[in-house]
């Protein structure tokens, strides 16, 4: 993974005032529960990951009507972030809406001239575990309306600027933003189970502990997540190629291989979870 330096020799900067800077707190409920995205991000698995075999139809055929209501995902987040309700007619198409693009500051009366962001591309989701799940699991990541920042209606030329690039190669042009876009990151990844990778961890440390209370997100849910047949949510390799039998080659505990970015593991998903001793029966060792 190349990561760049967006400004300043630094991943991120102090905010300065941006037109679109309120958007970022007035997209968290007051009442919600918040979390330091620094703890979620201690908690992600670490794994070597790899977009072999990734194409977009493996996350299904677009946007579905999760809520069967007649609207698909992409008018729900559309309905959600417009700034006053929009009259929805047939088909639910949306008119006398008013959208801010919270990545960059354009606004737009025009559903239409949006793009739906997912936070985690589907790519990058692919390779860092979503390529072991079922397709009804990643079809509900492409769809995901359980969670405030999955999913993003923005400007198209923020959007496609992104594509299916990392914090560490595009952030936000909104500085007011990032911060929370990185957090957003972070919560995305641990409320589905995805893995990051060595770099990606440490810059991500980097940045976030740049952003002080900015790090704090609405606390996500765990999502619930089938695997495919014979699949694992790696999505890539263990930095170490694990042995038949025994302990960590690596770390002789659980410390040590948390310090060192590793853990926690799960019980039928990590093969690292055979390497220590799960003291409390829970499923996950190395927490």
């Amino acid at each position: 993974m190349v990561w760049v330096c967006l400004l300043s020799g630094a991943l991120v900067v102090p905010l300065g005032p941006v037109e679109a800077a309120s958007q970022a707190s007035e997209r968290i409920v007051a009442s919600a529960a918040r979390v330091s995205a620094l703890r979620l991000l201690s908690q992600l698995p670490v794994r070597v990951e790899s977009g072999a075999g990734y194409v977009r139809a493996k996350f299904g055929s677009g946007w579905t009507d999760v809520n069967h209501n007649g609207c698909s995902t992409r008018s729900e987040v559309l309905i959600r972030e417009s700034k006053v309700h929009p009259r929805q007619g047939a088909g639910c198409r949306l008119t006398l809406g008013t959208w801010l693009s919270i990545y960059d500051g354009a606004r737009f009366a025009v559903s239409g001239s949006l793009d739906i962001d997912h936070m985690v591309p589907l790519a990058e989701a692919w390779a860092s575990g979503a390529r072991g799940w079922t397709a009804s699991t990643r079809s509900a990541f492409a769809n995901d309306l359980g969670y405030l920042y999955s999913l993003n209606a923005v400007s198209a030329n923020s959007n496609r600027s992104k594509g299916d690039r990392e914090p560490g190669s595009w952030m936000p042009s909104n500085r007011a933003y990032r911060c929370t876009y990185l957090a957003s990151w972070v919560a995305v990844k641990w409320r589905w189970r995805l893995s990051v990778d060595a770099g990606e961890k440490r810059k991500l440390v980097t940045a976030l502990t740049a952003c002080g209370s900015r790090a704090m997100i609405a606390t996500p849910s765990r999502a619930t997540v089938h695997l495919g047949s014979g699949g694992s949510s790696g999505g890539g390799s263990d930095a170490t190629p694990p042995p038949s039998s025994g302990n960590d080659p690596r770390y002789a505990t659980c410390t040590a291989a948390k310090a060192a970015g590793y853990g926690p593991y799960y019980r039928g998903r990590d093969s690292e979870y055979a390497w220590y001793t799960d003291r409390d029966s829970d499923g996950i060792a190395c927490e």
